[in-house]
C-alpha cells in the first residue's frame, strides 16, 4: 500500500491548459501506471483574440475567468490530489499577464505557471507518444495552437528536437482574415506567413528525418474530420485532400457561410481557414504527404509529466545535471553547497513555513550557483543568473526558472533588493528566506571540505536568524567569521537581523 501512494496508483489529478484559442482540463486516475481520464471539459476562450499592443483584451480576460470558474466547480467536486495549470503563448506574449494571472491563482487556488514555448512541445510530445505504438519509429509531432504552433521530431518518449514558432490560428485569422473575410488574397498572404516561419526549422528538421508524422491538438483533428465528412479517407490528412478542402473553403466569402459545412463544429468555425493556410505551409515547407492525428496533447502530458515526479523521473533534475555539464561547474563544490542548504533548511523549514518544493528549488540553485563562471569569475553569480533564466531547461515554467536564477544571482555580495519588487508580497518573503538559505550554505564552502559539517545551531524568529557556534569555533575560522560580519550588513539592508555568538 506504501508503494502504490509513492508511485501515485490510485490518485486523481487534474491538468488545465491556458491555450490561446481554447482552454481545457483533464482529471484522471492512476491506475496500473495508467492514466485513466475520469472528466474532460473545454470551453472556446479566444485568450489571444483582440490583443493590441502585445495586450489581452479585457472581454478575452473576462472569457477565460468565466471559464475557470466552470473548472473550479469541478475541481471543488472531483477534489484531485494534485493540480497543475500551464499556460501558453498568449500567457507568454501578453504584457498584461500578470494581471490575468493573479486574478486567475485566486480564482482556482493553485499557481499558473507560464511555460516557454519548447516546454510545451515537449510537454505534447509526452502527451501525444503515450497514445502511440511504444516502437523504434522517429515520428514528427505537428501541434498548430491558436497562438503558435509546436514542432516536435522525437522516439519512443524522449523528444529529440523540439521548436515553437509564432504562427496559430487564432493570430492568423486576426491577421489575415479581419472581419471573417475569405477570399484567394488573403489566404496565400497568411500561406506565405506561415511558410516563412517554417523555413526557420526546415533544414534542422529534414536533416535529422521522421519516419512518420503525428498531428495533435483542435486544428489538426477538424481538418481530419471535414476530410471524413466529405468521404474522401477514412483517417489522416494527405497533401492531396488538403488541397481539396482548401479549394472547398475558398468558395466560402466569409467565416459565418461555412455553418453550412456540417463536419465543422461551431466554435472551430472562425479558425479552420487560418488553420488550413498554415496546414498547407507546413506539409509544403517539409514536404509533407500524410499525418494521422492524435487524441493525445498538452494536458495529458502535463498529467503523464506529474505521474512521472511520482516515480522520481522527474525531469527538471536531467535539466540541471545537462546545465552542470555544459557549464563544467564544479560537482565537489555544488555537492557541498546543497549539503549544507538542505541542512539549513530542515532546521528553519517549519518556523518559516517552507515546503518539499522550495527544498527542490533550492537543492537546484546549490548544484547551479558556478555556472557562471564559464562565462567569467568576475561577477559569476549575475552571469549564473543569466543563463539559468534564459536556458531552455526541460521541466521547469518561466516563473521558476526565474526564481531559480534569482537564488543564484543573490547567493553572494550585495543582495539585488530590486530583483524582488515584482514579486507578490508573500513570494518575496518566501524568495528572500531562500536566498538567505543560500547565501549561508555558500559562505561555507571554504569549511565543509576540511572539517564536515561546521558545530552549530541555527533558530529564525520571523527576520530574525541566530547561529549559535561552539566555543572557539569562530576563532579558529577568521575567513568565515569575517564573511559572517559581512552578511550581517548586506541582511541589514532588507529588513534581516544575522546574529552569531558561541554557545
Amino acid at each position: 500500500m506504501q508503494n502504490s501512494v509513492a508511485n501515485g496508483q490510485g490518485k486523481t489529478l487534474a491538468a488545465i491548459d491556458l491555450g490561446s484559442n481554447s482552454f481545457h482540463m483533464i482529471v484522471a486516475r492512476v491506475t496500473q501506471n495508467e492514466m485513466r481520464p475520469v472528466e474532460r471539459f473545454g470551453g472556446r476562450v479566444q485568450l489571444g483574440a483582440g490583443m493590441k499592443s502585445n495586450r489581452l483584451a479585457p472581454e478575452a480576460m473576462e472569457r477565460g475567468l468565466a471559464c475557470l470558474a466552470r473548472f473550479r466547480q469541478a475541481l471543488d467536486t472531483l477534489q484531485p490530489e494534485q493540480v497543475r495549470i500551464v499556460g501558453t503563448n498568449a500567457l507568454r506574449a501578453a504584457k498584461n499577464a500578470p494581471l490575468f494571472i493573479r486574478q486567475a491563482e485566486a480564482l482556482m487556488g493553485y499557481p499558473v505557471e507560464v511555460i516557454s514555448g519548447r516546454e510545451e512541445a515537449r510537454l505534447i510530445y509526452l502527451g501525444v507518444a503515450h497514445t502511440l505504438a511504444d516502437d523504434d519509429n522517429s515520428r514528427l509531432v505537428v501541434d498548430i495552437g491558436g497562438g503558435s504552433t509546436e514542432f516536435i521530431i522525437g522516439q519512443r518518449f524522449e523528444a529529440k528536437l523540439r521548436e515553437s514558432l509564432h504562427m496559430g490560428c487564432v493570430t492568423y485569422r486576426d491577421r489575415y482574415f479581419r472581419q471573417g473575410k475569405i477570399s484567394p488574397k488573403r489566404f496565400e498572404k497568411a500561406y506565405r506567413a506561415a511558410y516563412q516561419e517554417v523555413l526557420k526549422i526546415r533544414k534542422a528538421y529534414k536533416n535529422h528525418g521522421w519516419d512518420n508524422g503525428v498531428g495533435s491538438s483542435g486544428t489538426m483533428t477538424s481538418i481530419e474530420k471535414l476530410i471524413i465528412d466529405k468521404g474522401w479517407a477514412e483517417e489522416g490528412i494527405s497533401a492531396a485532400n488538403l488541397g481539396r478542402l482548401k479549394k472547398l473553403l475558398l468558395q466560402y466569402k466569409d467565416i459565418n457561410s461555412l455553418s453550412e459545412l456540417s463536419g465543422l463544429s461551431e466554435r472551430r468555425r472562425g479558425v479552420i481557414v487560418s488553420g488550413v493556410a498554415i496546414t498547407c505551409a507546413i506539409f509544403d515547407a517539409l514536404n509533407i504527404q500524410q499525418i494521422n492525428t492524435s487524441s493525445g496533447a498538452l494536458r495529458e502530458g502535463v498529467i503523464y509529466e506529474i505521474m512521472g515526479r511520482f516515480e522520481h523521473e522527474d525531469v527538471r533534475e536531467r535539466s540541471v545535471m545537462a546545465l552542470m555539464l555544459r557549464s563544467e561547474a564544479d560537482q565537489q563544490n555544488a555537492d557541498q553547497v546543497e549539503s549544507m542548504a538542505t541542512l539549513l533548511f530542515d532546521a528553519v523549514a517549519d518556523d518559516w513555513q517552507l515546503d518539499e518544493s522550495d527544498r527542490a528549488l533550492l537543492c537546484w540553485a546549490a548544484r547551479l550557483h558556478e555556472v557562471g563562471l564559464s562565462i567569467a569569475h568576475s561577477q559569476f553569480h549575475k552571469h549564473g543568473q543569466y543563463l539559468i533564466e534564459h536556458s531552455d531547461l526541460a521541466g521547469f515554467s518561466k516563473q521558476m526558472q526565474r526564481e531559480l536564477a534569482l537564488l543564484v544571482r543573490s547567493h553572494r555580495q550585495k543582495f539585488p533588493a530590486g530583483e524582488f519588487v515584482s514579486y507578490e508580497a508573500g513570494q518575496r518573503i518566501r524568495l528572500k528566506r531562500l536566498c538567505i538559505l543560500m547565501r549561508l550554505a555558500a559562505l561555507f564552502k571554504y569549511v565543509t571540505p576540511v572539517e564536515g559539517k561546521p558545530m552549530f545551531v541555527m533558530k529564525v524568529k520571523g527576520s530574525e536568524v541566530t547561529l549559535f557556534f561552539d566555543a572557539d569555533w569562530l576563532q579558529r575560522h577568521p575567513l568565515t567569521s569575517a564573511a559572517l560580519t559581512s552578511e550581517q550588513r548586506y541582511l541589514k539592508k532588507i529588513g534581516f537581523q544575522l546574529k552569531f555568538s558561541s554557545r
